[in-house]
């Protein structure tokens, strides 16, 4: 290795260190906010309400939280609660991706040709999920105009709970679902079917976009179950994100991703029999 391929090296290495500490904050800051939102929603639940105390004999179905009306503002706090978690659990799973991204870039500006760097195609990747928050904040409303959702922000009703669970699960099995995890698991084979790394700025954009599409293909199903535990479900989001990180990284995903799908259908078997 002559001094200029050492010199080289150590600066991708430095670069690598640069991004995966850039990503690490990004989610760290977004997973320090869902728990400060959950925090707040849970006491908001929870808090007594005036004159508890004179209201013993009182029905207790007449002192459950209701769901409020939908206001603007209401819209736009839900849609950034859902984009806030949507980059807590989808950055560690892109990281791959966007390293590799970067290290193109850095190795391409070494080089004296230019190359926009790889937060283009990070970004392009969380506006893709960005996205999919909205419509997931439309299907909240949705639901909880027809009464499906509890003021906890899980349904309401355990048929159509079951029903999320059997078809997230029959999903899990679909060759779609396949494909797209496929494109997740292969980040090079991705690039290279995709006309190759974007050197401008519009080109990395939109490379990013098309892998989050490829992604929400992946994982949509996945998220859809948010609303069968919980929006704010810490726990299970938690549990969510590691699974879709294995999924793509871990040798044998593609079973790990139909043994999921097959729990989901008992689950939601399990669900309609109690």
């Amino acid at each position: 290795m002559t001094s200029r391929d050492g010199a080289l090296s150590a600066i991708l290495k430095r670069e690598n260190w640069i991004v995966a500490s850039a990503l690490l904050m990004l989610a760290l800051l977004a997973w320090a906010d869902l728990a400060w939102l959950a925090v707040r929603m849970n006491a908001s639940m929870n808090a007594p309400m005036p004159g508890m105390a004179s209201m013993a004999g009182m029905d207790i179905h007449a002192m459950a939280p209701v769901l409020l009306p939908w206001t603007q503002s209401h819209f736009f706090f839900m849609f950034a609660m859902w984009s806030v978690m949507m980059v807590g659990m989808m950055t560690p799973s892109a990281s791959p991706m966007i390293l590799i991204y970067g290290q193109v870039a850095r190795q391409a500006h070494t080089l004296g040709r230019d190359f926009a760097p790889a937060c283009w195609f990070a970004a392009g990747y969380l506006l893709s999920w960005t996205a999919f928050a909205l419509a997931a904040t439309a299907t909240q409303y949705g639901l909880e105009r027809l009464a499906l959702m509890t003021p906890m922000m899980a349904v309401s009703n355990s048929v159509f709970g079951a029903a999320v669970l059997i078809a997230a699960g029959l999903y899990q099995w679909t060759p779609f679902k396949e494909s797209c995890l496929a494109q997740c698991r292969a980040p090079l084979s991705f690039v290279q079917a995709h006309g190759g790394f974007k050197p401008g700025i519009s080109g990395s954009l939109r490379l990013g976009v098309l892998h989050g599409a490829y992604c929400i293909g992946c994982c949509a199903a996945l998220m859809a179950l948010l609303f069968v535990a919980g929006v704010m479900n810490l726990l299970w989001i938690a549990a969510l994100m590691i699974f879709v990180l294995a999924e793509k990284v871990m040798p044998g995903g593609h079973m790990l991703s139909r043994v999921a799908g097959v729990a989901a259908i008992v689950a939601g078997v399990w669900l309609l029999a109690a």
